[in-house]
């Protein structure tokens, strides 16, 4: 969205403003606990907004699928019209399309999972050789080799040339056809959390998609025991308890954000975390972080900090670790600081030899 593409109740908006001006006039002069003005619209019609209203908008496209183009296919009108809507929207990625492919460079090799159609993830990516473009069948099963790497659609991905047909997951039948009886994207979500911390950015739990998403990796949970904890960022301008405990009951860990400003805290967040990174981010960033940090005495300072601070000595190595214990002495460190990097360092130690 921050790049002008829109979030799925818009493209449904926008594909019945193409295609069926009447339903068009229903759901947005309306709203969503109104029926509306439903006079003149068919029994077909009416059960569409009915279902657009629930916000099951996989469902509303395959109905209106149905009815006007008889049955899905390639070539059929919506999806003619879905490709022509994100065509004339964003073309230029945002800020949070080029944090986002930093902090998925692993080191050797870079991944990230979208269930967007875009490719504005791909336009994102600066000072390096692009990322090779996945989707759908073509999706390379989870790895930690450099084979895994890329910008993975599992909805599919939007074709650059408008003359080619675009396969996208995007209704009811589709979610169907790829997460229950191929169960394509199922499988690779399972195979991925046995492998990594998976990370959701730019998710609500009501989103259509996420519902079917969510279905699969809590289904996996239950049943084995080695699945990495997964993550999710939910924003709200006020805290609510009942939205945290409802993505922890679908077996995700959120982490709360404030979202006024169009969600300006995630995005300064996910920017810090990209220039803080291990693997490509800006090394003269970490040393003034810490150099900022040590000017308190470590009992005196914020358990972020604390945890900040034990964060960038813990993921180094020992001559790093050492680098950093010199940084902080010369900035004035007192010794909590110091017996934090040694408790860190000995932790490190009883690993390796275990």
């Amino acid at each position: 969205m921050p790049a002008g593409l829109p979030d799925f109740r818009k493209l449904v908006v926008n594909v019945y403003a193409k295609l069926d001006t009447g339903v068009h006039a229903v759901v947005t002069g309306s709203k969503d606990d109104e029926p509306g003005d439903l006079s003149g619209l068919t029994s077909q019609q009416i059960a569409e907004v009915r279902r657009f209203k629930r916000r099951d908008y996989d469902v509303v496209l395959g109905m209106l699928e149905r009815r006007i183009d008889d049955k899905p296919s390639g070539t059929s009108r919506v999806r003619a019209t879905v490709a022509e809507v994100l065509r004339a929207a964003g073309t230029k990625p945002a800020r949070i399309h080029k944090a986002l492919v930093r902090l998925a460079d692993r080191g050797g090799a870079s991944a990230i999972v979208t269930t967007n159609f875009d490719l504005l993830l791909q336009a994102g990516v600066n000072g390096k050789a692009k990322l090779q473009t996945y989707s759908l069948g073509g999706i390379p099963r989870p790895g930690r080799s450099g084979e895994f790497a890329g910008i993975l659609h599992i909805h599919g991905a939007l074709e650059r040339s408008s003359k080619r047909t675009s396969d996208l997951v995007f209704t009811d039948q589709d979610f169907g056809e790829f997460y229950m009886r191929r169960r394509t994207v199922p499988d690779f979500i399972y195979d991925a959390a046995r492998l990594f911390h998976l990370v959701l950015v730019g998710y609500s739990a009501d989103d259509p998609p996420m519902r079917y998403l969510l279905n699969a990796i809590a289904a996996d949970g239950v049943r084995f025991d080695d699945l990495k904890e997964r993550f999710t960022f939910v924003g709200a301008e006020a805290p609510d308890p009942v939205v945290v405990e409802d993505w922890k009951g679908r077996g995700i860990t959120p982490i709360a954000y404030n979202s006024k400003d169009n969600h300006q805290a995630l995005l300064d967040f996910l920017e810090r975390w990209a220039a803080l990174s291990a693997v490509n981010g800006q090394p003269w960033k970490v040393d003034a972080e810490v150099k900022r940090i040590v000017k308190k005495p470590r009992s005196a300072t914020d358990e972020s900090d604390r945890d900040l601070f034990d964060h960038l000595v813990r993921r180094g190595n020992t001559s790093e670790r050492v680098r950093l214990a010199s940084l902080a002495s010369k900035a004035g460190a007192d010794i909590g600081w110091l017996d934090a990097i040694a408790d860190i360092a000995s932790e490190r130690d009883s690993e390796a030899s275990a």
